[in-house]
């Protein structure tokens, strides 16, 4: 497998997550459970993506400014998981903030795999993406437990 294949499948989570979350109740345990979930994978997700996939393409001029763009856009999301943690999940504010949130994810992962991904295939080696599969996996893993 290689790393778009792996990050493919990590966004595939994130959007069926983002989609289920968007359809609890107000301050329901589902909710919390959710939302603890999508919050984990989030976090280690763009770590390990910034740690491993994005940290390569910025070694490339080809790849710094779609790089930059990307980390920037992650950390917009990891402030608004900040401004939700926050607050009360069963406030009707709530729900409009994670709908933000959601948009927020949608068009990131949607953008990586329409505008970066290809950008990423001229920079990155075929034997390189190869690579970076196992090691994003190992990275993702330490950060899902540096937060549990």
């Amino acid at each position: 497998m290689n790393i778009y294949t792996r990050l493919k499948k990590d966004h595939e989570k994130q959007r069926e997550l983002c989609k289920e979350l968007a359809k609890t109740q107000s301050g329901s345990e589902n909710r919390a459970n959710l939302w603890e979930e999508l919050k984990v994978e989030l976090g280690a997700h763009a770590l390990a993506e910034e740690q491993v996939f994005y940290s390569a393409m910025m070694e490339k001029p080809d790849g710094t400014e779609e790089a930059r763009h990307s980390v920037a856009e992650h950390k917009d999301m990891t402030d608004l998981i900040e401004e939700l943690d926050a607050m009360d999940q069963s406030a009707d504010i709530w729900m409009k903030k994670f709908e933000k949130l959601k948009h927020e994810v949608i068009h990131h992962v949607d953008e990586e795999e329409a505008d970066i991904f290809p950008v990423a295939r001229k920079v990155i080696s075929k034997d390189a993406a190869e690579d970076m599969a196992q090691d994003f996996d190992k990275r993702k893993d330490a950060e899902e437990k540096s937060v549990a």
